[in-house]
């Protein structure tokens, strides 16, 4: 019986955010401006450290690749969930569902990773100035980028495999608006002791390995700066980490909402609310917070926009 359910099962059916119908269309809206802000700025920022030669350091290359995992995981959900809003059932396919699950793992992990490798970047910056050109060289920065993209990918793999490879039940609707893997758990006939064991296993060794990156690196960074004898030295030093200790601050505290809480205590509601935030919110957060707060970056949109505008007028 169940391998004829497997078999069956093509396609999936998307429950959505909301099922008010007064709801749909001022969600669409404010959803979809919000993808665009999000887009727009995460790929300008990609952009923009990818073609300014002043922006071409350790931190921006971390910041490029922040943005990228940004848009990256999105992408991968919002489009989607923006199709709920307008279509009576939403569904998605079998494939299509394993692929969404597969790409939004990749992409939150690289995220969890990249950004422990930027505080690590300001941590040597603050913290061992003279030689932080040679500690932080060119080659390290690949390293410290391309080495959670392949794990991040391996453990996508990993836990979509085991996920798709059990029997599901007749019953199709996911509670959610995008395949998430506690959704799916709920769905299967087989037992999922294993694959629940092994996604508790990754993500606490992935929150707490980089959290406690993050932790150890502040913790440096706070005694270099008490160390300091010049307050204005203290200050730039902090305004240093300040986007990056919000952005930090935001994403980790979500996360762990969403993950760490008992399974018993766990609501699809608040849930969905908690995935909103990280999937939508937050990707339009980042480029906000380190373009408001980070003068290099304002001053090369000022070039850019001038050069444009100038190549604009001589092209007319």
């Amino acid at each position: 019986m169940e391998k004829h359910n497997i078999t069956v099962l093509k396609e999936f059916i998307l429950i959505g955010i909301t099922d008010r119908p007064e709801l749909q269309d001022p969600l669409f809206g404010i959803f979809l401006i919000i993808y665009i802000v999000s887009v727009v700025g995460n790929l300008g920022m990609v952009i923009l450290t990818k073609m300014d030669s002043r922006l071409q350091t350790p931190m921006y290359f971390f910041l490029r690749h922040l943005a990228f995992t940004d848009f990256g995981y999105s992408t991968t959900v919002v489009p989607k969930m923006l199709v709920n809003f307008v279509v009576d059932q939403n569904t998605i396919s079998y494939y299509f569902c394993a692929t969404q699950l597969a790409f939004f793992i990749m992409f939150i992990d690289s995220e969890l990773f990249i950004l422990s490798a930027m505080v690590y970047d300001r941590c040597v910056a603050i913290c061992d100035p003279l030689v932080y050109t040679v500690i932080m060289s060119q080659r390290l920065c690949q390293v410290l980028v391309a080495v959670p993209y392949l794990y991040s990918t391996l453990i996508s793999l990993i836990i979509t495999v085991n996920i798709f490879s059990l029997y599901f039940c007749g019953y199709n609707v996911i509670r959610h608006f995008y395949c998430d893997s506690l959704p799916l758990l709920s769905l299967l006939c087989s037992n999922t002791h294993v694959i629940e064991l092994i996604i508790l296993i990754f993500s606490a060794f992935n929150l707490i390995f980089s959290l406690l990156i993050v932790l150890v690196s502040y913790l440096l960074i706070l005694i270099a700066i008490l160390r300091m004898n010049s307050a204005e030295g203290r200050r730039k030093a902090f305004s240093t980490c300040a986007s990056h200790l919000t952005v930090v601050t935001v994403f980790y505290g979500t996360l762990i909402f969403m993950y760490v809480q008992p399974k018993s205590g766990h609501s699809f509601d608040t849930d969905k609310v908690a995935s909103v935030f990280y999937t939508l919110v937050i990707p339009t957060l980042n480029p906000l917070i380190y373009s408001l707060r980070n003068k290099d970056v304002k001053f090369a949109l000022q070039r850019m926009w001038k050069k444009y505008s100038v190549c604009y007028v001589r092209a007319k």
